[in-house]
């Protein structure tokens, strides 16, 4: 009976009132503030005995918390240790990542996350999400409808197919979308209660998992085909019933399935894609503030995009749709983009072309005359060289693909020259941010999908920018739940992208770095999240009215990690 019963109710004074007392108190994550209960709460929820006599407060838990994340030596152990922090105290968990943004990030999230999924099995111990198996197709509406999600807006999914660099997770890609909706918190100030992690357990083909005696998933080889397809299907169609209004989150699914699933249930639900569309918005936005440094527009460089699966397609797209705003036509703007696969240059002829590529080939006579280096394909080397790159983008997670020589070829023709290996972990990265610099002494423009440290060049340490999704993705899903949009548009995506670019600090200074710090995360999805509601009223997909003030309704809806004072009342019947 108490379970179908709200935990709590957060008053319009600011007062949190609940029935939970003793240990069902202690045990809710959401409502847990450990040793900062007050002695009145103690006396009112009966938590005398329970919890040490000391009365602290959230900055005595930080400093606590921050000496056992220093003890930690590995960061797995640390990642381990925010995990367990997470399944305690919600309000703490948050409010030592806001305080501590540029060293938590990389832990909470990437590149720690992936460890985090590949030993999940491991650390799993509480519930966080929902874990919908194969098996259980016929039960997830039933699971779905427990009142417990009644104040669910938004859901992170993944199948777990492609986590990170690192394929197939099975159930242990469940980290993602746990790490996905922590930043939704940390940095867009969504309330957690709002949120609920999904993994779709549709089995895996990663053997050491099948064989791994302490796998918590589903122990099948993935389903596919119409099998796979009518899973979805089960699955969207009850998130639709059960939340008309829901915002979902597409999220490391592979490539095969991560296009076309958003094409399909686009334009049926407000859905986006974040490794399509989170990663095109802020690779664009990095781009739009290094060819500023540059003093060479968008529209005149010559862009070299090394990997075109899901993610590379979209950053591709978005980018042709940035150039056509400069004037260039979408011809014109395709012809500035060399697209390559694994084999080499997408080309009429080429090796592994796939259908969803086809737009990217070029044609025989795009490279006629073209001096080459020999064999089957046309390498990365070869198109720098004859096409005179001045952009390089990769996202292939071929550690090490931008060697040396590519990368000095890439200086002899242009002075400053925009890399960006963006694959991660780190493990997977093209290239070093340290080994790009000091091969064109100095005048690369970087920025990197992993965290890097400073770099010293000429007597200077230079910040090495992350093209991180976590810009975008908790504003773009702010934006979204304050405008109460129904779609999720391209120029919203463009509206994030280009408001990131605004905040970079190198369109003041072209020697600073390419994005804002991490430290200012939050607040940077505060500003992305009002430009995304504008431009959903602005497309008419919002149900809020043109001129209402969306920074009123921002202020409004975010949660901030402070404790709130309880009130006990008693049990409904």
């Amino acid at each position: 009976m108490s379970d179908n019963i709200p935990p709590f109710q957060l008053g319009a004074d600011n007062v949190i009132r609940t029935h939970l007392t003793g240990f069902g108190l202690l045990t809710n994550p959401r409502l847990n503030k450990g040793t900062a209960f007050t002695e009145e709460e103690r006396d009112a929820f009966a938590l005398h005995g329970l919890l040490p006599p000391h009365i602290g407060t959230l900055e005595d838990q930080r400093e606590r918390r921050k000496i056992a994340l220093h003890n930690r030596d590995t960061s797995f152990g640390k990642y381990r240790l925010m995990r367990d922090l997470q399944d305690n105290d919600e309000t703490l968990f948050y409010s030592f990542i806001a305080h501590n943004v540029e060293e938590l990030l990389p832990i909470v999230y990437t590149p720690a996350v992936g460890e985090g999924c590949q030993r999940f099995s491991e650390i799993w111990r509480k519930p966080r999400g929902l874990f919908l198996s194969y098996p259980n197709e016929a039960r997830i509406e039933k699971i779905l409808s427990h009142p417990r999600y009644d104040n669910i807006r938004c859901i992170v999914v993944s199948d777990g197919e492609r986590i990170l660099g690192l394929g197939d997770q099975g159930a242990g890609g469940m980290g993602i979308p746990i790490g996905k909706m922590a930043l939704y918190t940390a940095l867009g100030g969504i309330p957690p209660e709002h949120c609920l992690p999904i993994l779709l357990d549709v089995g895996t083909d990663n053997e050491s998992l099948l064989n791994d005696p302490i796998y918590i998933g589903w122990r099948h080889n993935r389903i596919r085909g119409q099998e796979y397809d009518d899973f979805v299907e089960a699955f969207v169609s009850a998130v639709e019933r059960r939340w008309p209004h829901i915002l979902l989150q597409w999220e490391d699914f592979a490539g095969v399935n991560a296009s076309r699933l958003l094409e399909r249930y686009r334009d049926r639900l407000c859905t986006f894609n974040d490794d399509i569309q989170g990663t095109a918005a802020v690779t664009t936005a990095t781009l739009l503030s290094a060819v500023h440094a540059t003093g060479r527009p968008l529209r005149e460089q010559t862009i070299a995009m090394f990997g075109s699966g899901s993610a590379g397609i979209g950053i591709i797209e978005l980018i042709i749709s940035a150039m056509k705003e400069e004037g260039l036509s979408e011809a014109e703007a395709g012809k500035r983009i060399y697209a390559f696969n694994r084999y080499g240059l997408l080309v009429e002829g080429g090796r592994g072309i796939r259908p969803e590529q086809a737009h990217l080939v070029r044609k025989r006579e795009d490279v006629a005359g073209w001096q080459l280096s020999g064999g089957e394909d046309i390498s990365l080397l070869d198109v720098v060289r004859n096409a005179k790159v001045t952009v390089l983008a990769g996202v292939s997670a071929q550690a090490g693909a931008f060697t040396e020589e590519v990368v000095r070829e890439m200086v002899r023709h242009f002075e400053r020259p925009v890399i960006f290996p963006l694959s991660n972990p780190t493990s997977k990265s093209e290239a070093l941010p340290a080994d790009l610099l000091r091969w064109t002494d100095g005048r690369a423009l970087v920025g990197s999908g992993s965290p890097f440290p400073p770099v010293e060049v000429n007597g200077k340490m230079v910040r090495i920018s992350q093209i991180n999704n976590s810009y975008i993705f908790p504003g773009l899903a702010l934006g979204i739940l304050v405008s109460k949009a129904r779609r999720v548009t391209d120029n919203m995506i463009m509206a994030a992208a280009r408001t990131l670019a605004s905040l970079s600090p190198a369109r003041n200074d072209k020697n600073e770095a390419l994005l804002p710090p991490i430290s200012d995360s939050r607040k940077v999805g505060l500003i992305v999240g009002e430009a995304v509601a504008h431009q959903a009223v602005a497309d008419g997909v919002a149900d809020a009215a043109t001129g209402e003030s969306m920074k009123e309704r921002i202020d409004a809806y975010v949660w901030e990690p402070v404790y709130l004072p309880y009130e006990r009342v008693d049990m409904p019947r």
